[in-house]
């Protein structure tokens, strides 16, 4: 069985092709600047990569290349569209419409539609692809995976903000959570590998460009660090992370700006870029901070850090006490240096992190504690993907 992952967002589309007997990636590739000048398409299958510019207009068009190459005899690796059984889809929010993922019709679409104003950044973008799978291969079942369906589990007085009820009722204004299947999978993994009684309480940490940490008993979210949007919670890449709600008023009265103006601030000009000057990415702050001697980029740093350490101490007081911490994502998986910061100090909690098992994992499932640490820490490699694939696999079955 043959299964595409398709993550469309605003003027791009990353894909995955998986053979589910294994599984394994047959093909993965990037459609990037959509409708922008400068398109290209970069592929990677049968051990080569490729690239490919010209101009790609839209998302049908960009899917329509993408098909084109899969099945392209020098570049592709499958014979016919006949051997694709379905597509995955990544889709940001599900509000609370969905708890898990679905197969696709147009009742399911409209459902969709009608989350659009809790993600107006992510859910069109997401629909595009599903859009132009429908036009393109309309016989082939197309399944929906949500960012936040892992995180329905979360109980009431969790998910609740301290807003008049009825918000809640008329606009579902709660926290949702996201990179569901990135937690969902790391802590799978750290239960397979740990088995069930060592992981109960886990607490995973999903560090990139965009941030959030979890807390999961029994294989469940109980909480998590985003909210009804992306940018709440931990310092991020651009985005501002928990800021004091009466900032915003005080902004917009300040800097005479409205409220196109504060999203787009809080969303893309603020987090560790918006600290330091300098940038978003954390190697570019690490070179900056420690050989440059950049004080606000040393400053962001610590920020980003500090707010993953008060998390990872809140929830183990939430679930009372912890088994299991993993990090994941970019950050979490190869910045050694900031896993020890994060980790270290935790005595207190069971936690004995060996920093020289930390700094010699990369990339890899490792076990980064002491032998004799109550609490394990690990560096789990996050496989969203694969989770998608297996998901729409399993739906299509029934």
């Amino acid at each position: 069985m043959k299964i595409i992952v398709i993550n469309s967002g605003s003027s791009s589309i990353k894909y995955q092709l998986f053979d589910m007997n294994g599984p394994t990636v047959l093909a993965k590739g990037l459609v990037d600047k959509i409708g922008i000048n400068g398109s290209f398409i970069k592929h990677e299958s049968n051990g080569k990569k490729n690239k490919f510019e010209g101009e790609v207009y839209d998302h049908q068009a960009g899917i329509e290349y993408m098909l084109g190459i899969l099945i392209d005899k020098e570049y592709g690796c499958i014979k016919s569209f006949d051997e694709i059984a379905a597509v995955g889809h990544r889709i940001v929010h599900g509000g609370e419409k969905f708890n898990s993922s679905v197969l696709i019709n147009d009742e399911v679409i409209a459902m969709i539609e009608e989350c659009i104003q809790l993600a107006p950044l992510h859910n069109p973008p997401n629909l595009t692809g599903i859009y132009a799978m429908n036009s393109l291969l309309p016989n082939v079942p197309q399944v929906g995976v949500f960012d936040t369906a892992f995180h329905q589990t979360m109980p009431n007085h969790t998910y609740m903000y301290a807003l008049p009820y009825s918000l809640y009722k008329k606009h579902a204004i709660r926290r949702y959570g996201f990179h569901g299947t990135s937690h969902r999978y790391v802590s799978q993994r750290a239960r397979e590998i740990l088995g069930e009684e060592r992981s109960r309480r886990i607490i995973t940490c999903h560090l990139g460009n965009g941030s959030s940490v979890a807390a999961i008993v029994d294989g469940k979210s109980v909480d998590t660090s985003m909210g009804m949007t992306p940018v709440d919670g931990l310092v991020m890449g651009t985005r501002c992370g928990d800021i004091d709600p009466g900032i915003i008023p005080y902004l917009m009265q300040c800097e005479d700006i409205g409220r196109v103006t504060v999203n787009s601030l809080l969303n893309k000009h603020s987090g560790l870029l918006g600290v330091s000057g300098v940038s978003s990415d954390m190697r570019e702050l690490e070179e900056a901070a420690v050989k440059g001697g950049n004080e606000r980029a040393a400053l962001a740093l610590k920020m980003f850090r500090y707010r993953v350490r008060k998390y990872i101490g809140a929830y183990a007081a939430s679930m009372g006490g912890v088994d299991v911490v993993v990090f994941t994502g970019g950050i979490g998986e190869n910045q050694h240096t900031t896993r020890y910061e994060m980790a270290k100090d935790f005595e207190f909690l069971g936690l004995h992190f060996d920093n020289e098992k930390n700094a010699n994992a990369k990339g890899e499932e490792k076990i980064i504690s002491k032998d004799d640490s109550r609490v394990i820490t690990m560096v789990i490699p996050t496989n969203e993907e694969l989770v998608i694939a297996q998901d729409t696999a399993e739906i299509i079955k029934r």
